[in-house]
Order: C-alpha cells, then sequence, then structure tokens
C-alpha cells in the first residue's frame, strides 16, 4: 500500500498572540455589534493561544483590495509552498538521504485562499531545481477538508502508478483574505479562528524504493479512504465572492451536523474494513474548532486523550484550513510505533467528509 514517508511544515513569518487579535477585533467590530465583548469571549474560548500570519496585523488595519491580497497570497505561497517542499525532502526526521524535486513524479497543490494561473506549483518549479515532466494536479474549493483529500488521492496514485513519488503540498493563507468591513458574525468568528500555514507531504508507492529512504522503522501506510458529501448543504461553510474578495461562510450548526450525521458516516467506513472505532489507536482529526474537536469526541465517544494532539496544534498554530491536519499528522508520525492503526478525517465545504485510515508498518 501507498505510504506517507515525510511530511514537514513551513511557518508564516509573523507570530501573534490571540490577545493581540482580540483587540484588533474589538477595535474592528465594536460599532457592529452592541454586545461585542459577549462576543469576543470566543477568541478566550476556543483555547488557541497563537496563529501565524504572512503578514504583520498592522497590514490588516487598512483597505485593501483584491487584487493587492492575490498578490499578496501568490508571492507568501510560492516562497513558503518552496520552503516546505524543500523542508519535506531533505527532512532528515523521516528520510535517511535527500530527495531530488527532480524525482518527483507527480504533485497535488491544495489551496482554497487565493487565485493564481499558472497554479502555484507551476511558479514554484520555476524555483527549485524540477523536472518539466513532473504531472501537476492542482486542487481548489475543498477547504478545511483539502488536505485529507490530497492524500487520499495520493494514494489513489501511487496504486495506480506504483513506482511514484508523490508530493502532496498544501497552502493556505486565511488572513490574506479577511474583510474588514464585513460585520457579520461569521466574519468574527472567522477572524478568532483562521490562520495561515503551509505543509508538504510525500507518499512513495509500493516500487517506488521507499525502503531506502525512511528513517523510521514504521511509516504510516494508507490502506482505504472514503469521500461524503451531504446533500443539500452549499451554505454550511464555503465562500461568498463579491467584488473585495472571499467572504468567509460559516454555520454555527456545524457541531450539531457533525453529532448527527459523522458517526453513522464514519462507521460505515470502517465497517468496509471490519473495523470499530475501538479499534483505533490514533484519531487524526483535522481539529476546525475546539467545538468542532468536542463534536467528534461525543460523536464517536472517544477518549479525551485521543485528540490531545489535535487540540494542541490548534493551540498553537489555529485552524489552517486543509493545511492543519498534516500538522496533526506528523506529530503522530514521530510517535507512532509499528502495527498502530489511525483514522484520519477532516470536513470541509460541501458538505463533505474525508476520511483514511492508516497503519504504521
Amino acid at each position: 500500500m501507498p505510504r506517507i514517508l515525510s511530511i514537514a511544515e513551513a511557518v508564516p513569518p509573523y507570530s501573534i498572540k490571540q490577545e493581540e487579535v482580540m483587540d484588533f477585533a474589538e477595535k474592528i467590530f465594536k460599532e457592529s455589534f452592541k454586545d461585542i465583548n459577549r462576543l469576543l469571549t470566543v477568541f478566550q474560548n476556543g483555547q488557541i493561544e497563537k496563529r501565524h500570519f504572512a503578514k504583520d496585523l498592522d497590514w490588516f488595519e487598512k483597505d485593501h483590495t483584491f487584487e493587492e491580497k492575490n498578490d499578496a497570497y501568490i508571492e507568501s505561497a510560492v516562497r513558503l509552498g518552496a520552503e516546505a517542499i524543500t523542508n519535506c525532502l531533505h527532512n532528515e526526521d523521516f528520510l535517511k538521504n535527500e530527495i531530488p524535486f527532480e524525482e518527483i513524479d507527480a504533485i497535488f497543490t491544495i489551496s482554497s485562499t487565493g487565485i493564481a494561473t499558472p497554479s502555484i506549483d507551476a511558479r514554484i518549479m520555476n524555483i527549485l531545481s524540477s523536472s518539466q515532466y513532473t504531472k501537476r494536479i492542482p486542487i481548489w474549493g475543498l477547504g478545511c477538508a483539502g488536505g485529507a483529500a490530497g492524500l487520499s488521492r495520493a494514494y489513489e496514485y501511487c496504486l495506480a502508478y506504483p513506482k511514484a513519488k508523490v508530493l502532496v503540498l498544501s497552502i493556505e493563507l486565511c488572513s490574506l483574505t479577511f474583510q474588514r468591513n464585513d460585520r457579520s458574525k461569521s466574519n468574527l468568528i472567522g477572524t478568532s479562528l483562521f490562520a495561515d500555514g503551509v505543509a508538504c507531504a510525500l507518499v512513495c508507492g509500493d516500487d517506488s524504493g521507499y525502503e531506502k529512504l525512511a528513517k523510521k522503522n514504521a511509516v504510516p501506510n494508507i490502506f482505504g479512504t472514503q469521500s461524503t458529501t451531504m446533500p443539500d448543504s452549499e451554505d454550511v461553510m464555503g465562500w461568498n465572492i463579491k467584488n473585495e474578495g472571499l467572504y468567509v461562510v460559516f454555520s454555527k450548526d456545524i457541531p450539531t451536523i457533525i453529532e448527527n450525521w459523522l458517526q453513522p458516516n464514519v462507521l460505515r467506513f470502517l465497517n468496509t474494513h471490519s473495523l470499530e472505532v475501538a479499534d483505533l489507536d490514533h484519531f487524526i482529526a483535522h481539529p476546525g474548532g475546539k467545538k468542532v474537536l468536542d463534536a467528534y469526541r461525543s460523536a464517536l465517544k472517544l477518549p479525551e486523550d485521543m485528540t490531545n494532539i489535535s487540540f494542541d496544534v490548534l493551540k498553537q498554530f489555529g485552524n489552517m484550513s486543509s493545511v492543519t491536519i498534516f500538522y496533526v499528522l506528523k506529530r503522530f508520525m514521530e510517535t507512532a510505533k509499528e502495527g498502530d492503526l489511525g483514522l484520519g478525517a477532516a470536513l470541509g465545504p460541501g458538505f463533505s467528509s474525508e476520511l483514511l485510515l492508516m497503519r504504521w508498518e
């Protein structure tokens, strides 16, 4: 089965404490909400301590056109994306030797927070030494589910091409979509939660020579995936696209939807592999927010410690949309043991879920 050999991060330059963002939000939103002090408790209750942004907080105090925001997205995405690829392929924690970018057969590039044609991967290939024959598969619009979906698509690619070495590059610069004049509660919630991040994973097929590359005694082998889309649920999360750019859509019903819809979805997936929740050693959850993680635990009746890593990533980095599950998985890859069984889970616009099963071998 295709396996994940390496994951690396590229952390945006500006580390900003949650208290600083809360003070900024109070200044922006206080004239729009009479109960602003009550609403600002979402910054304190979300268990986020700091986040990383592509721009300093001062940048967001001024109006920026869609063009200016998107130009900033492209510039940061190319720079941080190239850094993440290099870190992934030169990763001393997971790889015995550096892997040249020229050896990569395909690259799946995941993003939902900016627009670029030519796509970001093509621009990165002009910076890093690469093969002109590398297949490029940019995927846009899957939001928080995109990282898990990208790993699933890379798994399927490596099943078809077992000699392949494939990168999944996830780039989300959520802060650059911020709308200073959007006085909706969705925007306030998004301001309390979303962050910037970039990560890259290396997925290899059975005949890729991975044995000579892997440094860990056991790596996660992907052996099953499931994508599910809920009918008539386009308004649960996503973007409204207007003249000024991307406006966040974020339903307050997401935790309830998780509890009512996700459990049968997960159980069905596990049953197709003759497994139950109790068989899992690791729950590799995309931390959409504290309420989302609480809903996962409640719906699946998970022990509290199974979401500790996801909570810690949320605390230190916030919700980086599709990227966040890579940060979570990386920490599991540092500690998991041979024979361990993990379920990766992420939710995104659609409304949809992406699930993948991994066994450390």
